[in-house]
């Protein structure tokens, strides 16, 4: 079963553009890590504040490993993070 993480993200006022270029840097670091299956971030049309990352590990072990990564660290929470004004995440399993 893969592990499957859904996060939203709520950028700050007058940081949306910020979030957007850092998304944009992370995603394809993300993307070369061993156990990522899938790392998709959206930008909700209609609130350009609200950010949706759709994430899929091979397994809970590589998602934490994910979680270890420098441009996690840095990038993430580094960076990212202190932008935001809310952050949701719900964790699922694939059925199979």
């Amino acid at each position: 079963m893969a592990h499957t993480v859904a996060v939203t993200w709520v950028a700050k006022e007058d940081e949306d553009e910020a979030v957007r270029a850092l998304l944009e840097e992370i995603a394809p670091l993300v993307r070369q890590e061993p156990g990522c299956l899938m790392y998709i971030a959206h930008r909700s049309p209609e609130d350009p504040r609200t950010f949706f990352l759709y994430e899929q590990y091979v397994d809970e072990d590589a998602y934490l490993a994910h979680r270890e990564t420098e441009h996690f660290h840095e990038l993430v929470m580094g960076e990212a993070v202190p932008r935001l004004a809310n952050i949701e995440r719900a964790v699922y399993q694939t059925l199979e």
